[in-house]
């Protein structure tokens, strides 16, 4: 009796400790359950993944056609002076860097031996002169022959020569300045001697200045003389010199297919020197209305270049996507191999009783991108038109478009966008 007793109690405690496991594992499974619930509500709170993109909308915009080069600038009348006789320098007139004017002497050497020869010479003019002219007299009067008038004569060209020779010499020791412009550093002082062909100073007219640039032949048809010219120089940021196309070199250099062409600008405060280089640009035509978007929003592929628009759900079938042809037939072939297995999967599947769908509660529109074949023509700077495939007030996402497929939903934040500058300079850091 007693183990009976010991037994009916062993019992009741293994019973009562079961319960418990049980009841643990129904209390933690249901936590488990209501916290899985509770996540699955939560993503479908949620609805489905959008992507964050940043947009922009199609507009017009007027582009002048231009050319652009890298140019170098050249004094429109430019000389280094120089000594044409030998000589001793009696004075320097002026000072480096000074403007002068046509005509202004600028160095003067020592002429006094020279002016002494000429009085020489002018006075052996004069007795040529005289007697030629006796000579004459008594041609006339059949007292000598015609040879020894026409000697005379000739005695009296060759004196006259030797004193026009002398001026010149005399001349050509008074250097002046051939036209007006601005001097450079000279190192000529009084005293120094000089050779034939020794340098003396710089001249250079700066007001207009000449640019000189090249072009690839295939712009020869776009170029004429006249069009307008816009350079620029990192020397003055910001600054614009304006002139015109001046001349159009008639040879193309056969080594590089290249024309050379010449601009002349205006330069009254004398900013732009002979030798800067400068960033030409030159207006070839009248304006072009053209459709412009950022160069970013553009992806390039195989079949040709594309843009991610932005519609509301439902409205997809108003963008027309312009796919060509070979696309359309590469995408038919596998969509029909796609439909032939999934066939074959059904088939092989009991039917299932299908289930009345639940009544969908009314939500706000769903922004997706859906991919436009489109065609690009020029582009400016950080810009490019849009030749077909968009209109005007269509929007296209300009940056995020890796992550994107057809109908995938987004959300636009546009507070960062990507440069759309149709002049872009590089900053120095």
């Amino acid at each position: 009796m007693h183990n009976f007793k010991n037994n009916n109690s062993g019992i009741a405690v293994w019973a009562v400790l079961v319960a418990i496991v049980v009841a643990l594992v129904l209390v933690i499974g249901g936590y488990k359950a209501y916290s899985v619930k509770r996540m699955i509500d939560g993503f479908a709170a949620m609805g489905e993944p959008k992507s964050t993109v940043s947009t922009a909308k199609v507009a017009y915009e007027d582009w002048q056609p231009t050319l652009s080069a890298v140019g170098s600038l050249r004094a429109a009348r430019g000389v280094d002076l120089a000594a044409e006789v030998s000589g001793l320098v009696e004075t320097v007139q002026v000072r480096s860097g000074e403007d002068v004017k046509e005509g202004e002497l600028l160095v003067q050497m020592v002429m006094d031996s020279d002016y002494a020869r000429l009085r020489a010479l002018q006075a052996d003019a004069e007795l040529a002169r005289s007697v030629e002219q006796r000579a004459r007299k008594q041609l006339a009067a059949q007292a000598i022959s015609q040879a020894q008038a026409d000697a005379e004569a000739a005695k009296l060209k060759a004196a006259e020569a030797a004193v026009a020779e002398q001026n010149a010499l005399i001349r050509k020791k008074a250097i002046k300045a051939p036209f007006p412009g601005r001097l450079g550093i000279t190192t000529v002082n009084p005293g120094q001697y000089l050779n034939p062909g020794d340098k003396l100073v710089t001249l250079q007219q700066l007001d207009p200045v000449h640019v000189d640039f090249t072009v690839p032949q295939s712009a020869l048809a776009q170029l004429r003389n006249g069009l307008t010219v816009t350079a620029t120089t990192d020397s003055f940021p910001g600054v614009q010199f304006n002139g015109t196309v001046t001349a159009i070199n008639p040879v193309v250099d056969a080594s590089t297919r290249n024309v050379k062409v010449q601009a002349t600008l205006k330069n009254p405060e004398r900013k732009l020197l002979p030798g800067m280089f400068t960033n030409v640009v030159v207006a070839t035509g009248a304006p072009q209305r053209y459709l412009t978007l950022p160069a970013n929003a553009v992806a390039f592929n195989p079949y040709g270049e594309t843009v991610f628009v932005i519609v509301k759900r439902g409205e997809e079938s108003t963008v027309a996507d312009n796919k060509p042809e070979d696309l359309l037939q590469s995408e038919a072939l596998k969509k029909a191999d796609a439909d032939l297995k999934a066939a074959a999967e059904a088939a092989a599947k009991p039917a299932e009783e299908a289930k009345p769908a639940a009544p969908a509660a009314p939500a706000e529109p769903v922004l997706v991108a859906r991919q436009v074949f489109i065609k690009t023509g020029p582009s400016r700077g950080d810009q490019v038109a849009v030749i077909s495939g968009l209109k005007e007030g269509d929007e296209v996402v300009t940056s995020g478009q890796i992550k994107l497929k057809n109908d995938t939903a987004v959300v636009i934040n546009n507070e960062l966008q990507p440069s759309s500058n149709p002049d872009p300079r590089p900053v120095d850091e």
